[in-house]
């Protein structure tokens, strides 16, 4: 594929939702042909299966079905937007992957790390990002930071405890040794303006050795 696949990650709070909406937008004035999407979501079938996902009411959904419900909704995701874009050339920038699915499920929920790849594997073939930026920040302040911004969509991971949470930049951590020239870590307990311009220099700079 001659596109170019770029998800970022983090933990609840890290930012980088709202960073990500403004890194496509500068790609853009700068010439690039960027398209910005999320999962869950990003097509009408995967944001159907992302309010079953988060809905705070469904606290007794299964570690295991929680897992399959993330994997069908990537693959629907990959399928009708994500390999097409890629296809045509397209940067694509999205909001979380299978770095997700390692962290929260497959360490976080107890299902195994390598269990829940081999899950993911079966959806996404081949598929792995160009590059990943993962938005490093403390949980604390990553939740305290939820906390404070009363305009946030609240969900389902937003009831768990802090020790989840814990878990979750554990795994992240494992996975940014495990994976060091795809993973680039940046300082997320930053000004907003601060990073979003280190994320713009990790990805301008690649996408021009790419060139």
């Amino acid at each position: 594929m001659s596109g170019y696949f770029i998800t970022v990650e983090g933990g609840e709070g890290a930012g980088k939702s709202s960073i990500l909406q403004s890194l496509g937008k500068k790609l853009t004035t700068m010439g690039y042909d960027v398209l910005t999407t999320r999962e869950p979501g990003g097509i009408d079938i995967a944001e159907k299966i992302r309010k079953i996902i988060l809905d705070p009411t469904h606290t007794t959904m299964d570690g295991r079905t929680e897992a399959l419900l993330y994997a069908a909704a990537r693959r629907q995701h990959l399928a009708e937007k994500v390999l097409p874009a890629l296809e045509s050339g397209r940067i694509v920038l999205c909001d979380r992957f299978i770095d997700s699915s390692l962290a929260y499920q497959g360490y976080a929920r107890g299902l195994g790390m390598d269990e829940v790849f081999t899950i993911n594997q079966f959806a996404i073939q081949d598929c792995m990002p160009d590059m990943t930026i993962f938005f490093n920040i403390e949980p604390k302040k990553g939740l305290e930071r939820i906390s404070a911004n009363k305009d946030r969509e609240r969900n389902r991971l937003d009831l768990e405890n802090i020790h989840f949470h814990e878990q979750v930049y554990q795994a992240y951590q494992k996975l940014v040794r495990k994976f060091p020239e795809r993973i680039q870590v940046i300082n997320a307990n930053q000004p907003f303006e601060q990073v979003e311009a280190d994320a713009m220099n990790l990805i301008v700079s690649r996408l021009t050795n790419k060139s």
